[in-house]
C-alpha cells in the first residue's frame, strides 16, 4: 500500500449505481464495510480485506464514505 496516504481504517464504503467494487470473494458490489479508503486528488483507493490489490475508483462514483471517530470525541458526538 501507498505509504503516503492517509488511510481511513474499518470504514464503509458505497458507490452510485452502476460502480462496483470487487469483495474479497471476487463478487462485484455497491456497498462493502470493514474495508480501509484513503483520497488522492480525485480518487478514492479502496483496500478490502482478502482482495488482494487496491482498487481505486474516481471519486464521482463514491455515493457515501464513513469510518469511525477515534479518541474522546466519538464520546462527545
Amino acid at each position: 500500500m501507498n505509504a503516503r496516504l492517509h488511510w481511513q481504517e474499518d470504514a464503509e464504503v458505497e458507490l452510485v449505481p452502476g460502480y462496483a467494487l470487487t469483495d474479497a470473494d471476487g463478487a462485484l458490489r455497491e456497498r462493502l464495510t470493514g474495508v480501509r479508503f484513503a483520497i488522492e486528488g480525485g480518487f478514492v483507493h479502496v483496500a478490502v480485506p482478502g482482495a488482494g490489490a487496491v482498487q481505486v475508483v474516481s471519486a464521482p462514483a463514491v455515493r457515501r464514505l464513513g469510518y469511525p471517530v477515534a479518541g474522546p470525541a466519538s464520546a462527545a458526538g
